[in-house]
């Protein structure tokens, strides 16, 4: 176990453990750290605390020290030029005619690098953008090409739902998301229905993954052969938050299909329901 602090760079950022030095740091606090990047400033969000040593990356580095007035006043400046950055960068992208749309920039603390993020279509040869933007600022210039969910989470907007994206309020790290999700959530497999304003899946499908495969785990499927309190019958439908299962009774078939919850059926394949399974075994299965 290893003594560290959480300190993120950017807003919704990934958490980053640095040692706290002996320092009693607060969440909200800020300091100065140095990184792959150089010397940067950021937010203390999580206070010391102890960490398996297998989840921090090796060398941890240590605090450099907290961070003065003059510090805060120099990222407010940074930010200022920022803007004044894209402007330019817009400006040189239209000149040599590139395919690629801007999405930001940044100054790093120590005002050594400026890095401009963009997405394109393919690759794109920025090498003569690149010596155009150095000449003007004077200083590293680093073009980052990154995909259309990071857009989303760098500039924020309105998900289908009405609400700010997940990715830009609370999402530290991008989870992977597939159809597979969808299907297990009984949700339409229309793309325009599943995917987010960026294109892609949406990542509230993994928020309830688990929940899903649990229950389905336990509850019967579609086409199952089962035994319920008025005989055997199959199971026709199947609502997975509720546990109740509509089922064509076999000594009723011009009858309606049944209600039952899934507590009282009893699957025939193997004589034994699925949500009566020893807790062992279903461990056992969840680990394999």
């Amino acid at each position: 176990m290893t003594e560290v602090i959480g300190v993120r760079f950017k807003n919704v950022g990934k958490i980053y453990y640095f040692d706290p030095a002996d320092i009693d740091f607060a969440a909200g606090d800020h300091v100065i750290v140095e990184t792959a990047r150089g010397v940067e400033c950021g937010e203390v969000v999580m206070p010391a605390r102890e960490v398996e040593d297998e989840h921090i990356v090796q060398p941890l580095k240590s605090v450099l020290r907290s961070a003065t007035v003059e510090d805060l006043q120099r990222v407010k400046e940074n930010m200022r030029k920022e803007k004044e950055a894209f402007r330019i960068c817009l400006k040189k992208i239209a000149e040599h005619g590139l395919g690629m749309k801007l999405i930001d920039a940044e100054y790093t603390f120590d005002n050594n690098k400026v890095l401009f993020y963009f997405t394109a279509d393919g690759r794109v040869d920025f090498r003569e953008l690149v010596k155009d933007l150095a000449s003007v600022f004077r200083t590293r210039i680093e073009l980052r090409q990154i995909g259309v969910r990071d857009e989303a989470k760098m500039l924020g907007g309105l998900g289908v739902c009405g609400k700010p994206f997940c990715c830009s309020t609370f999402l530290g790290d991008f989870q992977p998301v597939s159809i597979k999700m969808a299907k297990e959530q009984g949700l339409s497999l229309n793309p325009t229905k599943i995917s987010g304003t960026c294109g892609r899946l949406m990542c509230c499908l993994k928020f309830e993954e688990e929940a899903y495969e649990d229950l389905l785990r336990t509850t019967p499927r579609v086409g199952a052969s089962v035994h319920t309190p008025e005989g055997r019958g199959l199971v026709e439908d199947v609502h997975l938050l509720t546990g109740q299962l509509k089922v064509r009774l076999d000594k009723e078939q011009d009858a309606p299909a049944k209600s039952f919850h899934k507590s009282v059926v009893k699957l025939l394949k193997n004589g034994e329901a699925k949500s009566e399974k020893p807790e062992g075994k279903r461990q056992g299965r969840e680990k394999s």
